[in-house]
């Protein structure tokens, strides 16, 4: 078990969405010496800023959140950018931390890394089973190279690392840029400005009928902060709520949750993404006890409030 009062953290992307809930958990978990490196001073795709990050901050435990993210249309206009970016971060970043000697490191990886046909619900031991859904496959596999090194440099050095597979998350704080946003953000971002303009539809991209799981973002941070801390083997462990919806059942929900009464046009020559999303979460329970407890409607209540009250 890790004391975290002893501890240096270092929490790369912790000035972000999921970061600024995972920093409050390990601070209530005692973490009192905890590193946030901003990409103004460390651009982590740069090996030697890494280095200098690292002399910096002398961590004894890494949590890697920092990652280039975005929804479909992200992933389609910068696939090179998602590759590369998120490659280099992370590959470099870890062979830097067993060469400083950190004892821990926590990689975080994306449901993105699964085969586009995984049976349902995704069992870790289903990732090599095919190649990813094409939208996002560049940034899946990037983020996947980070349990090849995970294992590898296991088996060769004994370095202690973990890798983390979350679903979408969701909440107060995340991000509602339309050019950028994942699903969730985009749809009551554009139902509250549609029932605001008077609109009377909105258009949705795809038909509606594949489905994703969502973590609310404060699960997700405890399900970080209890594997940094109890688990320490590099096979993949899976991070969701086990709630699937589809994507036209969602849509209806944001739509009812926001108020927007129009109509939903859905835009067919825009892509679906990966047809099922869902994941087998028996294996964190199994091995460091974390369970999600928030509602799924609950959780959509509380981000629409943040998002209404802070979009000024």
């Amino acid at each position: 078990m890790l004391n975290w009062e002893e501890k240096q953290i270092c929490v790369t992307g912790g000035a972000g969405f999921l970061g600024k809930h995972l920093i409050k958990q390990l601070s209530e978990r005692g973490a009192k010496n905890i590193f946030i490196p901003t990409i103004q001073e460390y651009d982590l795709v740069d090996g030697l800023a890494i280095q200098r990050m690292l002399n910096d901050s002398k961590p004894d435990v890494i949590i890697h959140l920092a990652a280039h993210v975005g929804g479909i249309g992200a992933n389609r206009e910068h696939p090179a950018e998602f590759f590369y970016d998120n490659l280099m971060m992370g590959v470099q970043l870890m062979h830097e931390a067993y060469n400083f000697g950190v004892e821990k490191f926590v990689a975080i990886g994306t449901v993105c890394a699964y085969p586009k046909f995984t049976p349902v619900p995704f069992r870790e031991e289903n990732l090599w089973m095919g190649y990813p859904e094409e939208t996002n496959a560049p940034y899946g596999l990037a983020k996947k190279m980070l349990l090849v090194q995970s294992q590898a440099y296991r088996d060769q050095y004994g370095f202690n690392s973990i890798f983390l597979l979350p679903v979408n998350l969701y909440g107060p704080g995340d991000n509602f840029n339309p050019r950028s946003s994942h699903v969730i953000p985009a749809l009551i971002r554009k139902c509250i400005e549609a029932k605001e303009n008077g609109e009377d539809h909105i258009i949705v991209w795809g038909d509606g009928s594949p489905t994703r799981e969502f973590i609310y973002v404060e699960d997700a941070a405890k399900a970080i902060a209890l594997a940094t801390e109890r688990y320490n083997k590099s096979d993949p462990v899976n991070i969701g709520s086990g709630f699937e919806i589809s994507i036209k059942d969602l849509v209806k929900k944001i739509a009812r949750m926001t108020g927007f009464e129009g109509e939903l046009v859905w835009d067919t020559t825009k892509p679906n993404g990966q047809p099922r999303r869902a994941l087998d979460t028996n294996r964190a329970n199994k091995e460091f006890g974390f369970e999600a407890k928030t509602d799924f409607e609950e959780g959509l209540a509380r981000t629409i409030a943040w998002y209404k009250e802070n979009r000024k």
